[in-house]
């Protein structure tokens, strides 16, 4: 049976619901974060970069979230109900699939990085300094920078329910980690096109049957 080493709050949730989408059986392996919010050394013996999600299949040590939803896709899609067929659709597919860590998630990292450089376990005697800083790099360059990711975001769901056309597929799941986060701590209002995107994935069975099995979902403010 296919094994998804799952770790609490992470990319790995969107793992579980490719599955519970897929129909495929499954079985978890648990990890909780340390305090420092980093995943436990014990992901190691699995992987050796330590990360979550990996996921185990027939012998095969699979990681990196993007790459696993494409052997996920291309080996249990059986009716290929989850990648587009038309061209422009294919193309939009790749592209959503690669944006989202390639583009828009190292941002939302970055903010989530600086805001914190005010608070513990930053010393306290260059707490200060670390909030001065992160607030000028934050006003200057980073929120401009998810803002305008953010509206290319919005527009690009104006006209269309899901990233790829009129049905879901995997290029919304690599997106869902993401677009959470973004509408968490980026800071960007009037979204409406991408919180209604969001309350759809919230709405299907198989997310709902995700959170049961991974825990609940909950990404930090920036």
């Amino acid at each position: 049976m296919l094994t998804v080493h799952h770790l609490n709050q992470s990319r790995s949730q969107r793992v579980l619901w490719a599955l519970e989408e897929l129909g495929v059986p499954y079985q978890i392996v648990r990890y909780e974060r340390e305090k420092t919010m980093l995943a436990p050394d014990s992901l190691k013996k699995i992987h050796p970069l330590g990360k979550s999600p990996v996921v185990e299949d027939n012998g095969l040590i699979l990681a990196e979230s993007g790459a696993i939803l494409e052997y996920l896709q291309e080996t249990y899609d059986t009716g290929q109900s989850f990648k587009p067929d038309a061209l422009q659709q294919k193309l939009d597919y790749r592209f959503w699939l690669h944006y989202a860590e390639g583009s828009l998630m190292p941002l939302l990292l970055m903010k989530l990085v600086f805001a914190s450089l005010g608070k513990p376990p930053v010393p306290f005697g260059v707490r200060h300094i670390g909030k001065v800083l992160s607030q000028g790099v934050q006003k200057a360059w980073l929120n401009p920078q998810i803002d305008t990711h953010a509206r290319f975001i919005e527009e690009q769901l104006a006209h269309r329910s899901w990233f790829a056309g009129e049905k879901l597929s995997m290029a919304d799941i690599q997106m869902s980690f993401p677009v959470f986060a973004l509408l968490a701590r980026g800071g960007v209002d009037n979204l409406p096109n991408l919180r209604a995107w969001k309350k759809r994935i919230e709405m299907r069975p198989a997310w709902q049957r995700a959170i049961v099995q991974g825990g609940p979902f909950e990404l930090p403010g920036g």
